[in-house]
């Protein structure tokens, strides 16, 4: 018999041992220039960091919901495994545009009056030519 049961002597849990060490609450997620980073809580001390493939700005959308990561960067969307960074899947949103992303579930959100300010800083810039 197989799937983990305790009497199942062949079963091995592939799950990573970080995982099994932290909760996702002990976990800083920073984003900001087609990047999220995974900061200790306590030390800061940096665990993991990932760029995304596609989508390039300065202002990444994230949520943590239950035990995935949701990352959006011009419209391009991801999931990512908290612990490790490893994305699970993506959907380019292909006929939607691109834009400055909010993300929600049923329970959570993420603050889109942050994301206005970022686009007013960006477009100043742009009128005075500054890159």
């Amino acid at each position: 018999m197989s799937g983990g049961y305790l009497d199942d002597t062949d079963f091995t849990d592939s799950r990573s041992q970080t995982s099994d060490q932290r909760s996702v609450t002990d976990f800083l997620f920073v984003s900001f220039n087609s990047r999220v980073l995974a900061l200790d809580r306590d030390t800061g001390k940096l665990l993991w960091n990932w760029k995304a493939p596609k989508g390039r700005s300065n202002y990444v959308s994230i949520l943590v919901d239950d035990e995935q990561l949701f990352v959006s960067v011009d419209g391009y969307t991801y999931c990512l495994d908290p612990y490790t960074g490893r994305q699970i899947w993506f959907n380019p949103l292909k006929g939607f545009g691109y834009g400055i992303p909010t993300l929600a579930t049923a329970e959570f959100h993420t603050n889109s009056a942050s994301a206005a300010e970022i686009i007013l800083r960006e477009q100043k810039r742009q009128d005075q030519g500054v890159q």
